[in-house]
């Protein structure tokens, strides 16, 4: 009798588990969902009836060619990949030799800019923009791709050295050891041995990062929205751009095509690169 009980709270705890993940799951797949049949909906027939599928004769995939073209997406899509994948690249390459340094070398100065790092992710980014615009203002770089790469770079740094710097203090020294008895040097000892073993912490920055910067507003806003179509201007500035492409007459179909365009890169870069998410943080961060 006991046995039976207990096997039957299992299955209905396993039932509830499962209906609350399944709920959870068609709460948030649903609303991309309908934000794609959406897109290729009139306007018309959006404010009859938001919820319905459109038409199979009646689908407006020029939603999308208006996007692309009236509302200058190709410009912006470039744009973001451009400086999106410039800035990733950077703070993987920098801040992987930041953390190496300062966890390979123990020094009283190295452990203070670790923490000054570290710093870095208390900060909000709002205290910044005054003097940030100013300086960039003298140096000539407001209004250029130039100028988002370097601050996206700068403001991804901390969050990169505090994740690769657990994983660089996990690995084991005798690896370092090795590798210089065989005839590496510093240099060759963190490239050719002790990088390719912090992998998973990298890619885990790297998702985070592309992630984070490919929907950035704010700083896209307040440093890159001065030139006209065109120019630096990301995705999340172009999606902002279309209430005036549509003469501020909000176009929700074409809208809605923008926002499809956005969120395709993101979803494909977390699908398949998701797996390393969980083992890279719990590999690094953790042990950090």
């Amino acid at each position: 009798m006991k046995a039976s009980a207990r096997s039957t709270r299992i299955t209905l705890s396993r039932g509830i588990i499962f209906a609350a993940l399944a709920g959870y799951a068609l709460w948030v797949i649903y609303p991309m969902v309908w934000m794609v049949y959406s897109s290729l909906k009139a306007d018309e027939a959006i404010f009859r009836d938001a919820f319905a599928l459109p038409p199979l004769d009646g689908l407006r995939f020029d939603n999308y060619t208006r996007a692309w073209r009236e509302a200058h997406f190709g410009d912006y899509f470039f744009n973001s990949v451009l400086v999106t994948t410039t800035a990733v690249a950077l703070i993987v390459l920098l801040g992987a030799m930041a953390a190496y340094a300062l966890t390979r070398f123990y020094h009283p100065a190295g452990r203070a800019a670790f923490w000054l790092f570290l710093a870095g992710l208390m900060i909000p980014a709002q205290l910044t923009i005054v003097p940030l615009f100013f300086e960039w203002r003298t140096l000539g770089l407001l209004n250029s791709r130039p100028g988002l790469i370097l601050v996206y770079t700068a403001n991804g740094l901390p969050f990169a050295i505090f994740i690769l710097a657990g994983f660089f203090r996990s690995l084991p020294r005798t690896l370092y050891e090795a590798a210089v008895i065989d005839g590496c040097s510093e240099a060759g000892a963190f490239w050719h041995v002790l990088l390719p073993l912090a992998r998973p912490g990298l890619v885990t920055v790297a998702i985070f990062q592309f992630i984070g910067i490919w929907k950035e507003y704010f700083f896209a806003f307040m440093l890159a929205s001065g030139d006209e179509t065109g120019g630096a201007r990301t995705l999340p500035l172009g999606l902002a751009n279309l209430s005036i492409t549509a003469q501020y007459r909000t176009d929700y179909g074409m809208l809605f095509a923008g926002l499809v365009l956005v969120t395709i890169p993101l979803l494909v870069v977390y699908v398949v690169l998701q797996r390393h998410i969980v083992r890279g943080v719990t590999a690094g961060a953790l042990k950090g």
